[in-house]
């Protein structure tokens, strides 16, 4: 999966950290999480705890989008073979498939392909009735890769909206109660367009906390949000938004535009929705690899979030605590974390939140000095699990203390937000090319 996987792996920690990641992006991946997860049996359809009966429906049709989307539609079509009718689902990382047409699109800018595959979708959910079983693969990365421009919202406004709200240091909550209200899918109105139809959810979450309503924007769940507070976004982080984006804000928040479906809304009487993966089910299997190999190990949080560099620092002290006062765990110890940091940009380079965070931890850890002992090096590895940080073509990335030997070049990096070329340059940098799935940021320590 990690490519020059035996270069980057030049003592047992950094070893060590590459096995963890594996381990957790391959438990993350749809066909073992489908596997476990769904099962028919006759006419008995399974999903985690739950079971429908498919002979009441005429139809079973796959909908949705996200990075992970064609991957989850192939494995279903794995699991429940020509039971499955039709359907679509949008994606930048396609698959074969017999049943389930696959749409391309781009993330995490949204783009014109995006656009039309998401337009074929939200066809497929209007031509739904109530005897249509529709189960909705919703992962991480929808919401730039469903792109639907609502009302005269043209998709380059939403881009520069999209941009300008990335590079803004807003979390994923504010950039999406913007989205929402410039979306005719997302915010629920995915499940508005759907009914009655009975509609089954499959979640792949990759936001904190599992919050439901900001996976790929919440297409099929209630949102709380509204026109006013998307308009409180532009406001609070100074985004110059392109004038029909401001004015489908502040119509909407005149009451001139219906708002997106609220808790207790009729669109969601027959949706039901199933987290089957999430940030904890790559922790658990990062941390399982790590013990295998003997290692005492502790999950900080699946729920760390804030900017990236600040965030290295803290993870780094905890494990130099480990090092030096066998607390809270003793050496050798792996320390792992998950959840979405994030990136305030300010200057005009190439990188992403985890090798920001790598570029942070290896400045932290320098004084283990180029001729320190091998054995005793601390490693971090950072990557996004869908195997693209930022717009890069990178995971993320591991270091140790020999990583940064000029710290003003880092530190120049880091205030340029170029983090990229400096890693590539020192041979740090992660690639795995799309892994298939998306479950937020997975970052290992190891003590040795």
């Amino acid at each position: 999966m990690i490519e020059e996987s035996d270069r980057l792996a030049s003592s047992e920690a950094r070893e060590t950290a590459l096995e963890c990641v594996e381990a957790g992006i391959e438990a993350g991946h749809p066909r073992t999480v489908v596997r476990e997860a769904v099962a028919l049996d006759g006419t008995d359809l399974r999903i985690a705890d739950a079971t429908y009966d498919l002979s009441e429906y005429e139809e079973v049709v796959v909908l949705g989008g996200g990075n992970a989307a064609a991957h989850v539609a192939a494995a279903l079509e794995r699991e429940l073979g020509d039971r499955i009718d039709r359907g679509v689902v949008v994606t930048d990382d396609p698959v074969a498939t017999e049943r389930v047409t696959v749409r391309e699109g781009d993330h995490p800018m949204p783009s014109e392909r995006g656009a039309d595959g998401t337009r074929k979708l939200l066809s497929a959910a209007d031509a739904a009735d109530g005897d249509t079983f529709v189960l909705a693969t919703i992962t991480g990365g929808g919401s730039a890769l469903m792109a639907a421009p609502a009302g005269r919202v043209s998709l380059a406004a939403l881009q520069d909206t999209t941009d300008a709200l990335l590079a803004s240091g807003a979390d994923i909550h504010e950039i999406n109660a913007v989205r929402k209200h410039l979306s005719a899918l997302k915010g629920g109105r995915l499940a508005r367009r759907a009914a009655p139809a009975t509609v089954v959810s499959l979640v792949f979450c990759d936001v904190v906390g599992n919050d439901l309503s900001a996976i790929a924007s919440g297409p099929l769940v209630p949102d709380e949000s509204t026109f006013a507070d998307a308009l409180a976004v532009l406001d609070r982080y100074g985004i110059d938004a392109p004038d029909a984006v401001r004015t489908r804000l502040e119509r909407g928040a005149a009451g001139d535009i219906d708002e997106t479906p609220a808790p207790g809304d009729p669109a969601f009487d027959a949706v039901s929705t199933h987290v089957v993966a999430d940030g904890m089910t790559v922790l658990r299997a990062a941390r399982s690899a790590a013990a295998e190999r003997g290692y005492e190990t502790l999950v900080l949080s699946s729920r760390v979030r804030g900017e990236s560099r600040e965030a290295a620092t803290t993870h780094v002290a905890v494990a130099e605590e480990v090092r030096a006062t066998e607390t809270p765990v003793s050496p050798p110890a792996v320390v792992l974390s998950g959840g979405e940091t994030t990136v305030t940009v300010r200057g005009d380079g190439t990188g992403g939140p985890n090798q920001e965070f790598a570029t942070s931890a290896a400045l932290d850890l320098r004084d283990d000095g180029p001729d320190a002992d091998a054995r005793g090096r601390i490693a971090v590895a950072a990557v996004d699990t869908d195997g693209i940080d930022g717009a890069t073509d990178a995971a993320g990335a591991l270091v140790d203390g020999t990583t940064v030997a000029d710290p003003e070049a880092a530190r120049e990096a880091l205030a340029d937000n170029d983090a990229y070329p400096y890693l590539d340059a020192r041979d740090a940098l992660i690639r795995t090319g799309a892994t298939g799935t998306n479950l937020n940021d997975l970052r290992v320590l190891v003590v040795p």
